[in-house]
């Protein structure tokens, strides 16, 4: 007997019946239940992203509901398991008299003329997201010969691409290339086409803000096969689960990553503005009410700054991150990430993001740390040598020079 994680007909009713599915991740599950109860709006790629008895567990829901569109989608799928499993679908859905459209026959070929296969796509390398947005996007293909295009591009969530450099490289030199930025860290892998998609959503967000193409923009798209996208990316809704999750979402500041994360300069000017007010109050306040009027004024800033387009902004950037965290082995925080994500985009506030909140006390923090730093300068003066000013901090590059966020 099949087990309830393997049949898919048993983990449809799973699904549907709420029942918790622990042998999956609760993000899959989560969204393997949203497409179950929405065929008509479920797209190959949101079926194709889940793990495969997920998948398959959808597919039957169409079946069982006579959804023939999702089923035709996914037999021309590229995960071979479930495109195999749609075509069984589909004869399952004709035996009970369902229209289902005909695959249309391969183009007769010339058996004379033997082609050989195209070449796997070479990996692209991105880098991490900074506080203003940017990252760092290098893609690759391969030229006749032994010869290799390399395009490096730094991309602005608020501008799109704003720096490019285009050259080619040997193999030899694209695969140091590579090594040598996967081996320096703050750079992750992923395949071509996800790369060409982050391509093609800023280079709409060129056209949407009239940012000028950078030179060899139009040269690079054409080469990889991209079209700017032209509607802003959206996001799906949150679920009680992703609304569970995000609690967490402060400690996504204790990465490497985000640790550097910081609100605009005008809005961290106004928050040390009211934490002034809060420390020289005529008012004689205990240690308990200074501390509760300074988380007050933490409060009161975030939630000025988190306007929804701010928000909107935020949510993406961490949906990108949260792919890089996948990418580098830590799922905890890529699963924050999209909960945080998910809940920013659509405008939940209450509660208050603890992510946006946890953004502006790292502020009081600098600001503590600074007073500290005054304090002990002024205790040391003249009795020995002044304290040495901390060190610069090395720029970080990716393969080809461009700087890494």
């Amino acid at each position: 007997m099949s087990s309830p994680s393997s049949d898919p007909r048993s983990l449809l009713d799973a699904l549907r019946a709420g029942t918790p599915l622990p042998a999956f991740p609760s993000e899959a599950v989560a969204s393997a239940r949203a497409l179950v109860g929405d065929l008509p709006q479920a797209a190959l790629a949101s079926v194709e992203v889940l793990p495969e008895p997920l998948a398959q567990a959808v597919l039957e829901a169409a079946v069982v509901e006579g959804h023939a569109p999702l089923a035709e989608a996914l037999s021309a799928s590229s995960v071979k398991p479930l495109a195999k499993a749609a075509k069984k679908a589909l004869y399952r859905l004709r035996s009970r008299g369902i229209t289902v459209a005909e695959a249309p026959r391969p183009a007769p070929t010339e058996p004379a003329r033997a082609t050989s296969a195209a070449p796997e796509p070479l990996n692209a390398l991105a880098s991490a997201i900074t506080h203003e947005g940017e990252r760092a996007l290098v893609m690759a293909r391969l030229l006749r010969g032994a010869g290799v295009e390399v395009v490096q591009m730094q991309l602005s969530d608020a501008r799109g691409v704003v720096a490019l450099q285009l050259g080619d490289r040997n193999r030899a030199t694209w695969r140091k290339l590579v090594k040598d930025g996967l081996a320096h860290g703050g750079i992750v892998e992923l395949p071509q086409d996800e790369a060409a998609a982050l391509l093609a959503e800023a280079a709409g967000t060129n056209l949407r803000t009239h940012t000028p193409f950078p030179e060899g923009l139009d040269v690079v798209l054409r080469h990889f096969g991209v079209q700017p996208q032209l509607e802003p990316t959206a996001l799906p809704a949150p679920s009680p689960e992703h609304v569970r999750r995000a609690r967490e979402a402060d400690v996504l500041h204790d990465t490497v990553e985000l640790a550097s994360w910081l609100p605009p300069e005008m809005d961290m000017r106004l928050l040390v503005q009211k934490v002034d007010e809060v420390v020289h109050s005529p008012l004689s306040l205990s240690d308990v009410q200074r501390q509760e009027q300074l988380q007050a004024a933490v409060l009161s800033v975030a939630r000025a700054f988190f306007t929804p387009e701010v928000s909107q902004r935020y949510a993406l950037r961490l949906w990108r991150m949260a792919d890089y965290f996948e990418r580098s082995a830590r799922r905890r925080e890529a699963s924050i990430a999209r909960a945080e994500a998910r809940l920013l985009f659509h405008g939940q506030q209450e509660p208050f993001s603890r992510f946006a909140e946890r953004l502006f006390e790292k502020v009081l923090a600098l600001v503590a740390a600074a007073g500290a730093r005054a304090g002990a300068a002024r205790t040391g003066e003249g009795t020995g040598p002044a304290e040495a000013a901390p060190a610069p901090v090395e720029e970080r590059r990716s393969p080809g020079g461009l700087i890494i966020p």
